[in-house]
């Protein structure tokens, strides 16, 4: 493991509870977590030890949350895992093309549609406050596995950041979820999706193993708090959390695209 000072480790141990958190509740957990590890790893170690680190910690916040969400809310598990399955296959085709496709051209896109949302859950109050009755048809389930699965695992292994966050918002928009049965069935689905990419990280030896055994106990204290408090507060509260993380993730990519 490289040298980091007890300092940077008490920080990214915070970073890793807050990303837990904020990961169980709406997704987007690694907007924070990640750059926190890029900047307090060693400026010599080669970024791919802060990718695989990364989700060596999320997967044991995320199955945290997970389970806490399955126990509390209704949650259709045999679709979560469909859908992740799918996102599995979605992320490995994304990987395979990002190495020949330059991000930065679908940036500004990604900027647009995430305010095109953003302004979409502010002007209808109503989306994801409330379930439709009965469980989702076959159509809307083969619409899920196509977009949140296939689609979006595309997106995450191409680009990556907001991938929860977007599960989020097609879960709740196809499945007619509420948000938090939403923020749980993602939870799942993210599950299938990081141990993809842990086995890849794993296999190629970019995993800082005893750095992420610290981080992953701090993450999830920070999941398991941010499911049991969306479970707490309901879909109001996961709403105002979900336009935090929406504007966020937009000021971020706008950053991104600046600084480049």
């Amino acid at each position: 493991m490289p040298d980091i000072s007890l300092t940077t480790v008490v920080v990214l141990c915070v970073a890793a509870f807050a990303a837990g958190w904020i990961d169980a509740v709406v997704g987007g957990g690694g907007l924070l977590l990640l750059p926190a590890l890029l900047l307090g790893l060693p400026a010599s170690t080669p970024a791919a030890y802060a990718l695989g680190t990364n989700k060596a910690v999320a997967i044991v916040g995320t199955t945290g949350a997970a389970v806490t969400y399955a126990r509390k809310a209704p949650v259709d598990v045999r679709t979560a895992v469909r859908i992740g399955l799918a996102a599995v296959a979605g992320s490995s085709m994304g990987a395979f093309f990002a190495a020949g496709m330059s991000t930065g051209v679908l940036k500004p896109v990604i900027m647009v549609v995430l305010l095109g949302v953003g302004a979409f859950v502010i002007l209808k109050p109503a989306f994801g406050t409330a379930p439709v009755p009965g469980p989702a048809g076959p159509r809307r389930v083969l619409a899920a596995i196509a977009l949140a699965g296939v689609g979006i695992g595309f997106y995450d292994g191409l680009v990556g950041p907001g991938t929860g966050t977007f599960l989020v918002l097609a879960l709740t928009a196809v499945l007619h979820l509420d948000l938090v049965a939403a923020s749980a069935t993602a939870k799942i689905v993210n599950c299938c999706t990081n141990a993809g990419a842990l086995a890849t990280f794993a296999w190629q030896g970019t995993v800082l193993w005893k750095l992420a055994a610290v981080l992953a106990v701090f993450n999830l204290a920070g999941g398991t708090l941010g499911a049991h408090t969306a479970l707490k507060k309901g879909s109001g509260f996961v709403r105002v959390v979900l336009l935090t993380v929406v504007f966020a993730l937009v000021a971020n990519l706008a950053y991104e695209q600046w600084a480049a």
